[in-house]
């Protein structure tokens, strides 16, 4: 970083700063991104696949949670009467490619936050710096704690539905695999960011857009709003809308928690 003071360069200095952050985090993807196009069978077989298998982790706690309730087997996964095929002739490359770079940038988003961390902090006086120095680890932990809960819920409940509906008996399910991968991907990668609401929240409170009292007030639409999200990226189900919506709405309670300690915190220094 540039001990130049931020505040002191030009537009062309900053622009070249941001490029250069913007390289590192790009490097950053793409060298995780190799890692993951190396490792094919793992990636393919035992984490994008995983959630095909009735043996996943997810479909053998519910069998045992229906054991546990008395319901004997009701819950338990026997099948995945689904195949995946590639009609493309370099469908399989393309999806190797593609899902090597989502790898890279699940597992390189602590430092792309750490270089975007890095452009914008020496803009901030040296209390907010330090009173924001746990943002990286926040963030990184709120994203991957998304991207389980995506991968571990949303994903096996979306597949297993998905893959044993039938309208007839005719009609069997051959998936494309840009169509399994696609959900896959679009469930982990919206759960990780849904679950940086907290993150945005206490910036936006910093900076005066957001208050307590607007996020109490709008908590009805909100509420609404999870529900759409809940039913977009799960099946149409009741069940598993709730038990989606229900983090994200404790996310957003969690929000206006943060919310209030922040102005609290700038009142405070405001009367100093």
């Amino acid at each position: 970083m540039s001990a130049q003071p931020f505040k002191e360069m030009s537009f062309l200095d900053h622009l070249e700063e941001l490029r250069s952050h913007l390289i590192k985090a790009t490097l950053a993807i793409l060298l995780f991104a190799i890692i993951a196009f190396i490792a094919k069978d793992f990636v393919f077989n035992t984490v994008l696949f995983g959630p095909k298998n009735i043996d996943f982790l997810t479909y053998r706690g519910l069998c045992n949670l229906s054991k546990l309730l008395g319901m004997d087997q009701s819950m338990c996964i026997t099948e995945m009467p689904f195949r995946i095929q590639s009609r493309k002739m370099a469908g399989q490359f393309s999806a190797h490619i593609w899902v090597s770079i989502t790898f890279g940038f699940i597992a390189a988003f602590p430092y792309v936050i750490y270089q975007f961390w890095s452009f914008i902090s020496p803009g901030l006086k040296t209390n907010e710096r330090k009173t924001s120095r746990g943002v990286i680890f926040a963030s990184s932990f709120l994203f991957f704690t998304g991207v389980l809960f995506g991968y571990y819920i949303i994903c096996p409940l979306s597949i297993n539905f998905l893959g044993t509906y039938s309208v007839a008996e005719t009609v069997h399910n051959d998936f494309d695999l840009d169509s399994y991968i696609g959900l896959v991907r679009a469930s982990t990668l919206a759960s990780g960011l849904i679950f940086e609401l907290p993150i945005i929240i206490y910036f936006l409170s910093k900076i005066g857009l957001v208050t307590p009292e607007f996020l109490r007030k709008q908590r009805k639409i909100a509420l609404v709003i999870v529900l759409i999200l809940s039913a977009v990226i799960t099946p149409p189900d009741i069940a598993s809308q709730i038990i989606v919506a229900i983090p994200v709405v404790i996310l957003y309670e969690v929000s206006i928690f943060i919310s209030k300690r922040v102005l609290k915190n700038q009142a405070k220094k405001a009367a100093l």
